[in-house]
């Protein structure tokens, strides 16, 4: 069953079918939970258009993740979608913090699509992947050049 008033929109990062002409394109709640993730891992400022855009979650990474970085965490998540997901309501915001020692906290949003009062919950796995399989071999510029 298609619900078209809860959106459509490209599949995020673009992907492409040699069968099916055009961008994939997802809709009704998988777009929802698509845009919920884009709006979570973009910082304001890096949308030209809309340059308050996102959540601004890098600018806490190296803080010590106490009570109230855990608030400021779940505060900022709320602003956002309160701001930039009009279609859902936001009920619970958790931080998880089992795999801290990791460096991963795990962000679960409990939330309700206002238009069909249904209920979905999305966790997003916040953290920094390290560039440990970075070829560190120094090329020289054979002009001399820098």
């Amino acid at each position: 069953m298609q619900l078209p008033f809860l959106g459509r929109g490209w599949a995020f990062p673009p992907a492409f079918d040699r069968n099916v002409p055009g961008v994939q394109m997802l809709e009704d709640e998988a777009e929802i939970a698509s845009s919920l993730a884009v709006l979570l891992g973009t910082l304001q400022g890096e949308r030209v258009m809309i340059p308050w855009y996102g959540c601004n979650l890098d600018e806490l990474i190296f803080e010590n993740l106490d009570t109230r970085i855990k608030t400021l965490v779940a505060d900022k998540i709320e602003s956002s979608l309160l701001y930039f997901e009009p279609r859902i309501r936001a009920e619970k915001i958790s931080i998880e913090t089992h795999e801290e020692q990791n460096g991963v906290l795990l962000i679960s949003i409990d939330y309700l699509i206002k238009a069909t009062n249904s209920r979905f919950n999305m966790v997003y796995p916040y953290y920094i992947q390290e560039g440990t399989d970075i070829d560190l071999a120094i090329t020289v510029n054979p002009l001399g050049e820098s």
